[in-house]
């Protein structure tokens, strides 16, 4: 596992969005584990032994959702990406990850935490860097109308 993992500032709801991404990582066939989780001591902004932050494994990256309170809220500028190999997958995540949330334009989706997610088909950047720009641009054209992405779809595009 990286060093690095991704921070979601929560309001709340750490074990419960934690319990949520392991489900969904899950029913759509990939690994996922929730991992430690660390309670609020006497000192800090939470009431004492309430959770202060949660941890899950998805994918072998860790995610930590703190409960840091109201004050901040997600926006679209930051969204977590999964890359799919087929397009049940795409549609196995998209329906997990969508459930209570909204689906937004391009493979974009905000989770019912008001997280962003892309839901992105491994061959999509393949074809959106091909050389050829008539090409990469059909591709491009045809996802701009797409919510869910459909390799198919793209893949006709492509041509």
């Amino acid at each position: 596992m990286s060093g690095i993992a991704t921070c979601l500032w929560m309001d709340g709801h750490a074990e419960e969005a934690v319990a949520f991404y392991v489900a969904a990582f899950r029913r759509a066939g990939r690994e996922a584990a929730p991992g430690p989780v660390l309670r609020q001591g006497q000192i800090g902004p939470n009431a004492p032994g309430s959770v202060l932050t949660a941890v899950a494994i998805l994918d072998g990256h860790r995610i930590i959702a703190l409960n840091g309170g109201p004050e901040f809220r997600f926006s679209p500028a930051i969204s977590l990406t999964v890359t799919c190999g087929t397009q049940e997958e795409v549609d196995r995540f998209w329906e997990a990850l969508s459930e209570a949330g909204q689906t937004g334009q391009c493979g974009w989706l905000t989770d019912r935490f008001g997280v962003s997610w892309q839901v992105v088909p491994k061959v999509l950047p393949e074809m959106l860097m091909d050389p050829d720009q008539a090409r990469s641009g059909r591709v491009m054209q045809a996802m701009m109308g797409m919510t869910k992405l459909e390799i198919a779809r793209l893949e006709a595009a492509y041509g």
